[in-house]
Parts: C-alpha cells; sequence; structure tokens
C-alpha cells in the first residue's frame, strides 16, 4: 500500500496498547483521483443551491464498496488502529464489520434550521467521553439493531413524505460504520438533505469517502485543549485532529459547530475554541448549547456533577461575542 500523507497522524503513526501501526492508504481507495490531496480535493459538481447534481446515489454506492474493503484494515478514524474487522477483530471503538442502530425516530432538539429531522443514531464510538448522554449505547458498538440501509431509507423518505426537513446520521459516531452509512445515502433521494453529526475525529481516508455526501456537517468541538480530552475521553492528540476536519468541512459542506458548555471548563476549553472558531471560520454557524447534564460516568470528575452554573453561562456568551461569533440556535 501507498503512504498516505496526513495531518491526523502522530508522526506518521499511532501508538495504542504498546500497538504501533503505520497509516496507510487502503487500496480500496485507489479508484479515488490519484492526484487527491486530503483536505485539498476538487468538490464534487454542484448546482446553484450548493446540493449534488443528480449523482450523490450512485457515487455513494461506488464508495460503500471501497470502505467496506477498507475495513480490513481499519483507518476510518484518527485512532488508525488499523484493525481487520472484517476478520473479527476490534479497534479501540469496538465495532464490527456490520453497524448496528439504537434511536430512528424524527427529532426536535436539534439546531432549528435543521428540524424536524430524521435522526439515525448508530451504535458504537471511537471517544468515551465520560459525560456521553447516551453513553450506554454511544460506548458499546454492539447495541441495539441490526442496521439495514435499504428499511432504513424508506422510513427516512417515509419521515420526509410526513414533514421531516433534513436526514441525520449521528452516533455513537457514525464515521465508524462508513460501509453501511454508504449504502443507506446510496438507497436515498439525491436532493434530500443529510445531515452528518460527527465528533470530527474522523481520518483523512475518512474524510475522502464523505466528500459531497452530506449538505450539512454538524461537527462537535468538545475539548479547548488536548488535556482534558485526554482526562475526560480518553482520546490524545484531540485538538489537532478536530481543527483539521472543521477546516476541511467548512470548504466541503455547511458547517455548524456545537460546543457542549461542561462546568469548570470556560476557559480552558470554550475560551479556546471560541477564540480559534473566530480567527479561523470567521462567520461559521456556531450552536454553544447550555444543557450539560451529569450522565453517564460525569461523577468520576469532581467539576462534572452538576450542571452549568447561571454565572459560567453568561461569561460564556460574553466571550462569544467579544470574539463575534456567529451563535445559532
Amino acid at each position: 500500500m501507498n503512504s498516505v500523507q496526513t495531518t491526523l497522524t502522530c508522526g506518521g503513526g499511532c501508538s495504542h496498547s504498546g500497538v504501533t501501526r503505520q497509516t496507510e492508504r487502503s487500496p480500496a481507495l485507489a479508484w479515488l483521483n490519484p492526484q487527491t490531496v486530503p483536505g485539498n480535493a476538487p468538490p464534487l459538481p454542484r448546482d446553484d443551491t450548493t446540493r449534488m447534481v443528480h449523482c450523490r446515489s450512485a457515487i455513494a454506492r461506488e464508495r460503500a464498496q471501497a470502505a467496506r474493503a477498507m475495513l480490513a484494515n481499519c483507518h476510518l478514524c484518527a485512532h488508525h488502529c488499523g484493525v481487520n474487522r472484517l476478520d473479527g477483530e476490534h479497534g479501540l471503538c469496538h465495532a464490527g464489520a456490520r453497524a448496528r442502530f439504537f434511536s430512528a425516530q424524527v427529532e426536535v432538539s436539534d439546531e432549528l434550521e435543521l428540524i424536524p429531522t430524521f435522526a439515525v443514531a448508530l451504535s458504537g464510538c471511537d471517544l468515551r467521553c465520560d459525560f456521553c448522554i447516551t453513553g450506554k449505547s454511544s460506548w458499546n458498538a454492539r447495541d441495539g439493531t441490526g442496521f439495514d440501509a435499504r428499511m432504513m431509507a424508506l422510513r427516512a423518505v417515509n419521515a420526509l413524505d410526513g414533514g421531516a426537513r433534513t436526514i441525520m446520521v449521528l452516533g455513537g459516531e457514525p464515521t465508524i460504520h462508513l460501509p453501511d452509512v454508504l449504502e443507506f445515502v446510496a438507497a436515498l433521494p439525491d436532493m434530500a438533505r443529510l445531515v452528518w453529526k460527527t465528533n470530527a475525529h474522523g481520518s483523512a481516508e475518512a474524510r475522502e469517502l464523505l466528500d459531497g455526501m452530506f449538505d450539512v456537517w454538524l461537527a462537535d468541538f468538545k475539548f479547548g485543549n488536548d488535556e482534558c480530552a485526554l482526562r475526560l475521553a480518553k482520546v490524545p492528540g484531540y485538538v489537532r485532529i478536530v481543527k483539521v476536519n472543521l477546516l476541511w468541512a467548512n470548504r466541503r459542506s455547511d458547517l455548524i459547530v456545537r460546543h457542549l458548555l461542561m462546568p469548570g471548563h470556560v476557559d480552558c476549553c470554550w475560551r479556546p475554541v471560541a477564540e480559534w472558531l473566530a480567527a479561523e471560520l470567521p462567520g461559521v454557524k456556531v450552536n454553544l448549547r447550555s444543557g450539560f447534564w451529569p450522565a453517564w460516568h460525569a461523577a468520576r470528575h469532581p467539576e462534572l456533577r452538576a450542571t452549568v452554573p447561571s454565572a459560567e453561562t453568561r461569561r460564556s456568551l460574553a466571550i462569544a461575542r467579544t470574539c463575534g461569533l456567529n451563535l445559532i440556535p
């Protein structure tokens, strides 16, 4: 295999549990433009409304085959485990060869411009956020029901017919299930408005497969520093990875950045996130969410055992105003 040069690796590889894997480009991606540079590929054809021109489903069908083959040496997320999921090996996300889902329904609790949305939540995640509101299902890739792309597409289309405005794919983290996600996209109408809800911890390989597939990227920027990310979500090198993915997504889609305020994390997490967004993504839509709830394993961390104090919420909004952020509801 040919090596892929990507800013998502740590010196060319990552070490987990004493095993170091070299980041490589899978042969399954050989059908893509060989001159494509991750993060700088030419966009797929779009019309004046930035929608793909009646080709998304066909492209998704081809990419689903490539993504399935890539599971033999999985590098879909930035952990770059390199395990053979087709042969039953499990990386840090513990996902197998096929996706499962724990929720599929019309929801109205997301950003106003996206709702009502038919939201499909896939089981399993590559992060281990101790405060995860859906911790059991988000941490357990075996939870829920087996995912059938065609049947789920029928449910999604019925939801659109019933008044839903968008179709959202989320998790857990959907990036670890890209083969099934792309099969789902292939079964959907080309003009459906699709939303990719992600933790923004995907790899360059995943970005190539996702390019042009989703109209909106709804991406979390959870932590403003690597220390908090490692302590609260057990993920190394977090900030650089997320920044690369957000910059790419802003060029390729309608980007919305979410940040969940956490008690005691205004200055260490929200302030650096806000300042970076203001400097590097001026005008990007930002949803500053203050509804933190001490769920799952949040009690492991003393500062996360309560909701966000009103004084911290006011200070966070003041930071957003000072930075001139484009806050949306």
